[in-house]
């Protein structure tokens, strides 16, 4: 590595370990520092995310199918960003400064959609939420892989802490967002708009401060792979100034994009043609082991669309359902929301125990048979809320009990499916294409966003405006869908295991952190 004198280096480093010297619950202390930096990041997101729906019909007065796919296009760009982000962690950054960049343009998206104008989509101050949406995409380019990897840099390839870790740090995010939904949605439904979303800013920042505060229990994680490169000077500027520039740069084609959705399912499925050939292309390149764990990972992320598809109707449609459909005994629909990250804190905990335990046995599932449960499970939700429906008949409001099993079964499939995908992904790729996969899960998981978009304007029929049955006929018909892909995946499971060759993973040489960055600041 070019710039500092390896004596430099290594005095560095031994500095970082010292610094970071000890654990937590049998954890490295950074672990934590990425919960907590995370849960705020994901109480701005969720909280807003809560509103959302409703912001749309209720104050920019687009109809339910136009809501439902403004949503699906807005989250599924969340995930998409992701790919670049870490391609230029893994290639000039590293993923500390590219989550720094992340959440400053987090924190200017966030604060900007507390400009709510009067409303109407005839208000020129429509514009600056597109701004605010743009941000907040852009800026969760640079923070979501990113942040995620750090956590995988802190234990080594055959560490069994791996998958309790990120359930640990799964559990930091779902906090943040069950705070987050509660406050904001709150906020934003009995005060005004503003207040929530100025409250979801207000936490970003939080993120952003805790980030750069806990930097040296990093252990010098996450650094950039080449300090000399960004500082060499193009056209009179770092190179690393030139990447913010470029990232401020990118807020203005996500900004026409959003307004223009007729492009953006061509250039999704065009991007993910695109992205599966450069993997394809990278995993040609590998000794047969590593390339048959990419062919395992392709599999897994192939499934991330039809379980967040379904899994994502919770902000979308299943929203608006609880609303005019659910008897909520007068709580803000938008609180209901926190009903999975509760879940999530509850259980997360009891779940990481559970791998754990039955690892020790030998009877753990394997990561492909753990994405099967999540599946059946998810569809598995809405067909239990179409029973609770047709249970007590079409003129009563459904009991909220059902939303509560729905959220629940969601939770327990959601355990099962993304947590342990985040390990494996971290897991199973070669240490050059680490941020590529993370991005590739997350641009999947974008796909998944998408799909919940159209299933949502389905639920609206051709009038655009949802109805209850037939909200419920489209519930009916993904649940059971659902079931019958999780079934088939449990079947085909014990291949792709093989595929992944566990019994031959190992670190290929003992990790040394990379020098701690003199700026010291924080995907």
């Amino acid at each position: 590595m070019r710039g500092k004198p390896p004596h430099h280096r290594r005095v560095t480093a031994d500095a970082g370990r010292a610094a970071a010297r000890g654990t937590v619950l049998g954890h490295p202390r950074g672990l934590f520092v990425l919960f907590f930096a995370e849960m705020w990041e994901r109480f701005s997101y969720y909280g807003m995310r809560a509103l959302l729906i409703f912001y749309l019909t209720k104050h920019w007065l687009f109809s339910d199918g136009e809501a439902t796919v403004v949503y699906g296009a807005y989250t599924s760009l969340v995930y998409i960003t992701p790919v670049l982000g870490g391609w230029l962690a893994d290639r000039y950054l590293g993923q500390r400064r590219a989550v720094l960049m992340g959440a400053v343009l987090l924190a200017c998206g966030h604060l900007l959609m507390a400009v709510e104008g009067r409303g109407g989509q005839d208000d020129p101050t429509i514009a600056v939420f597109w701004a605010a949406l743009a941000f907040i995409i852009v800026g969760s380019g640079f923070l979501k892989a990113n942040i995620s990897v750090i956590v995988g840099q802190l234990y080594s390839l055959t560490d069994p802490r791996r998958d309790g870790a990120y359930t640990i740090f799964y559990v930091g995010i779902n906090l943040g967002a069950a705070l987050g939904t509660i406050v904001a949605g709150w906020l934003g439904e009995t005060y005004g708009w503003a207040y929530g979303f100025g409250a979801a800013g207000l936490g970003m920042l939080l993120g952003l401060l805790v980030f750069i505060w806990g930097t040296p229990l990093l252990e010098g994680r996450g650094e950039s792979p080449d300090p000399a490169v960004l500082a060499r000077r193009v056209a009179g500027l770092r190179l690393d100034a030139w990447i913010w520039l470029a990232a401020l740069g990118a807020v203005a084609p996500v900004w026409w994009l959003l307004q223009v959705r007729g492009l953006y399912a061509p250039l999704l499925l065009g991007g993910g043609v695109a992205l599966l050939a450069y993997v394809l292309w990278q995993a040609a390149r590998l000794p047969k082991e590593p390339r048959e764990r990419i062919w395992a990972i392709l599999f897994l992320i192939a499934l991330q669309p039809i379980f967040w598809g379904l899994f994502e109707q919770a902000g979308g449609s299943i929203n608006l359902f609880t609303d005019r459909y659910v008897d909520r005994q007068g709580v803000p629909a938008s609180v209901f929301q926190s009903i999975n990250p509760v879940y999530i804190i509850i259980l997360g905990p009891l779940f990481a125990a559970l791998w754990t335990a039955l690892g020790r046995r030998g009877l753990e599932p394997s990561a492909p048979a753990k994405f099967g449960l999540g599946l059946i499970q998810v569809g598995l939700s809405f067909i239990v809320l179409v029973w609770g429906a047709t249970l007590v008949g079409p003129q009563a409001m459904v009991p909220v009990i059902f939303i509560f099993l729905l959220y629940l079964l969601q939770t327990t499939g959601e355990l099962c499916l993304s947590p342990v995908g985040l390990s494996a992904m971290n897991r199973l790729a070669p240490p050059t294409m680490a941020s590529l996969v993370m991005g590739a899960w997350f641009y999947a998981s974008a796909g998944g966003n998408y799909v919940a978009g159209l299933i949502g304007q389905a639920t609206g029929g051709e009038s655009g405006e949802m109805t209850r049955e037939g909200a419920l006929a489209v519930y009916a018909e993904v649940g059971w869908l659902a079931v019958a892909v999780g079934v088939a995946v449990l079947a085909v499971a014990p291949f792709v295991k093989r595929l992944m060759h566990l019994d031959t993973l190992a670190d290929a040489a003992p990790v040394r952190p990379a020098p701690a960055s003199a700026e010291g600041a924080r995907a």
